[in-house]
C-alpha cells in the first residue's frame, strides 16, 4: 500500500451514509459564500454604519441560540433526516431573493431567516453522525467531517472573493444552490437514522456511556457530571483560541506596523494549510489515545503556542506560535466530538448537540469583549501570559477528569467505550 492510501485506510470502512455526508459537508463549506463576508457586504454594499452592522450580527448570534434548543427537540422527537432537508431547503429557498438588485436593505431579514432555519439542522446534523457510529469509530468520522468543512471552505473562500467584486447576486444564489445540492445528496443517499423506541428501550440499564435517559434535558444533563465539567473546561480553550481573531491581528498590526495586516493574512494561511494537510496524519497518530488526553495535549499546545506570542517581535516567532496552536486545534477538533458523543444519552442526541454547544461557546462569546477591555487596561503584551496560563488551568483540569472518570465514574458503565473505557 502507498503511503497516501495508507494515510487515508483510516476512513475506510465507515458507514457509506458518513461518505455521503462528508461529500455533502464539503458542497455546503464551499458553497459558504455569505457569512466570510457578511460584514463587507453591509457596510460597502448595504450602507449600513458599524453600529448598525454589529446590531445585525449580534441578531444573527442570538436567532441560533433558540433555533437551536428547538432542532434538537425536533430531532429527537421526529428525526434527524426529515428536519434537516426541510430546514435546509427553507433555508437555501431565502437566499435565491437576496441576489435580486431591487430588495434593498431587506436582504437583512431573508439572512436571518435563513440563520434561523439553519441553526435548526446543526443538532440534527451532529446527532445523525452520532447515531450512523460506535465509540470504535467515532474520532474517524468525527475527523472526516472536520476535514470535509475545512477543505470545502477553503475552496469557498477563493470563489466567494471572486463573486464578492464581480457578482454579488451570485454570492447568495451560489449559496443556495450549494446548500439544495448538499440537502439532496442526504434526501437521497442518507437513511434516517433516529433510534427506534426498541433500542432506546434496551438501552435503559445497559450500563453503556450513552445509556438512554428517561428524564428530561435538564434532568438527564444533571446525570452526566463529567460531560459538563467537559464541557465548561473546553470552553475555556475556546475563550482563548477566539484571540486569534481579535488580539493577534492587533498584535500583529502592534509589531510590524503596515506590514501587520499581510503577516496576519500568512498566518491564516498557514493555519488552513495545516489544518487541510495534517488532520488526517494527526488523528492516524493519536487514535490509541483516548479522546479526553488528547483534548487534554491539545490544551498545552494552545497554551505554549498562545502563550508566546508576546514574547518577541519576530516574524518566525509568529510562524511557530501559530502552527503550535494550529496542532491543538487539530487535535482537539478530532477527539473533543468524540467524547461529547461518547458521553450523550442515546435519548437526548439531539437537545445535547444542542445545548452543549452553547454552554461550551460561552467562552469564544465573551472572549473578544473581556480581552479588550484587559488590553485596554494592562497593555496587549500581557494579555497572552495569561491566555496561556487559562490554557494550562483548563487542560490540567480535563487531564484530573479524565483520571477522576477512570478510577470513579466508570464503575457505571459495564460496556467498552473504545480506547475511552
Amino acid at each position: 500500500m502507498n503511503p497516501i492510501r495508507r494515510l487515508f485506510a483510516v476512513y475506510r470502512g465507515l458507514p457509506s451514509p458518513l461518505y455521503v455526508l462528508f461529500i455533502a459537508t464539503v458542497i455546503n463549506s464551499a458553497g459558504m459564500f455569505v457569512f466570510p463576508f457578511l460584514t463587507l457586504y453591509l457596510t460597502g454594499k448595504l450602507g449600513l454604519s458599524q453600529g448598525e452592522t454589529g446590531t445585525f450580527l449580534m441578531l444573527v448570534s442570538l436567532a441560533y441560540i433558540p433555533s437551536n434548543y428547538i432542532g434538537g427537540k425536533i430531532a429527537d422527537r421526529f428525526g434527524r433526516k426529515k428536519l434537516m432537508v426541510i430546514s435546509q431547503i427553507i433555508s437555501g429557498l431565502l437566499y435565491i431573493p437576496c441576489g435580486f438588485p431591487g430588495i434593498g436593505r431587506a436582504v437583512r431579514w431573508f439572512i436571518l431567516a435563513s440563520v434561523v432555519f439553519d441553526g435548526l439542522t446543526d443538532p440534527a446534523r451532529t446527532a445523525m453522525m452520532t447515531d450512523l457510529t460506535t465509540p470504535e469509530n467515532r474520532r474517524p468520522a468525527f475527523s472526516l467531517a472536520y476535514l470535509g468543512h475545512n477543505l470545502g471552505f477553503a475552496i469557498g473562500m477563493i470563489i466567494a472573493g471572486f463573486l464578492f467584486e464581480h457578482a454579488t447576486s451570485w454570492m447568495f444564489w451560489g449559496n443556495a444552490i450549494a446548500i439544495l445540492l448538499a440537502v439532496t445528496l442526504v434526501m437521497l443517499k442518507v437513511p434516517e437514522t433516529k433510534p427506534s423506541r426498541e433500542q432506546i428501550e434496551a438501552s435503559y440499564g445497559s450500563g453503556a456511556s450513552d445509556e438512554a435517559h428517561r428524564g428530561n434535558l435538564l434532568q438527564a444533563l444533571l446525570s452526566r457530571p463529567y460531560l459538563i465539567v467537559f464541557t465548561l473546561l473546553t470552553g475555556l480553550y475556546g475563550f482563548v483560541y477566539a484571540q486569534h481573531r481579535f488580539a493577534l491581528p492587533l498584535q500583529t498590526k502592534a509589531f510590524f506596523g503596515a506590514s501587520g495586516a499581510v503577516i496576519y493574512g500568512t498566518l491564516m494561511t498557514l493555519n488552513a494549510s495545516m489544518v487541510i494537510v495534517l488532520s488526517t496524519p494527526i488523528m492516524t497518530l493519536t487514535q490509541r489515545w483516548k479522546p479526553i488526553n488528547a483534548v487534554a495535549f491539545a490544551g498545552i499546545l494552545f497554551a505554549i503556542g498562545f502563550g508566546l506570542v508576546g514574547l518577541a517581535p519576530s516574524v518566525p516567532l509568529m510562524y511557530l506560535t501559530t502552527a503550535l496552536w494550529t496542532l491543538g486545534e487539530i487535535v482537539n477538533a478530532t477527539n473533543e466530538g468524540t467524547y461529547v458523543a461518547n458521553h450523550t444519552p442515546i435519548s437526548h442526541r439531539g437537545r445535547f448537540n444542542a445545548i452543549l454547544p452553547l454552554l461550551g461557546g460561552l467562552g469564544w462569546t465573551i472572549s473578544p469583549q473581556a480581552i479588550g477591555v484587559f488590553s485596554d487596561t494592562f497593555g496587549l503584551r500581557t494579555v497572552w501570559p495569561v491566555l496561556g496560563g487559562i490554557a494550562l488551568i483548563a487542560a490540567g483540569g480535563i487531564w484530573y477528569l479524565g483520571v477522576h472518570e477512570t478510577r470513579y465514574g466508570r464503575h457505571r458503565y459495564r460496556k467498552e467505550e473504545g480506547k475511552e473505557d
